[in-house]
């Protein structure tokens, strides 16, 4: 299990190799790779992402060691941005590794719906007509229920 927040841009290719060479037992991996999307009008210059150095690693690995648990995981990676992002630069990635395909994918989606709704990052999406703080959205409150 691997947790990395950092603000230096990834690779997600070079992620998902080296991911891949460790999940020893694994019949299945996934993985998904958030980019920073433009805004409704396309008017985005920069997302800029804050948060708690010490207090996130420990959120994370907390939802990291649950989906261990909760699925038959071999292996899972969160890695996350923090910092300022331009429009289609990759923000976050994670990677989940289990015998089974349905263990891989359930757990990878239940990383996602915890870093989009709960995982304590703040963004800002400072535009070209203003600056403006991203608030939570209903469906991704939504999303978490099912879990």
């Amino acid at each position: 299990m691997r947790i990395t927040v950092q603000s230096d841009p990834f690779d997600m290719g070079a992620e998902s190799n080296a991911f891949a060479k460790t999940a020893q037992g694994a019949g299945a991996i996934v993985t998904f790779t958030g980019i920073t999307r433009d805004s409704a009008n396309a008017d985005l210059d920069v997302m800029e992402i804050e948060h708690y150095p010490g207090m996130t690693e420990r959120a994370l690995t907390t939802i990291a060691e649950q989906a261990m648990q909760r699925w038959q995981l071999a292996d899972c990676l969160i890695i996350h941005r923090y910092g300022r992002l331009a429009p289609n630069d990759p923000i976050m990635m994670v990677a989940t590794a289990s015998r089974h395909r349905a263990d891989a994918f359930a757990a990878a989606e239940y990383l996602m719906d915890y870093l989009k709704s709960r995982a304590p990052f703040w963004k800002k999406e400072i535009t070209k007509s203003g600056t403006d703080w991203v608030a939570a959205r209903a469906e991704d409150e939504a999303a978490l229920k099912r879990w």
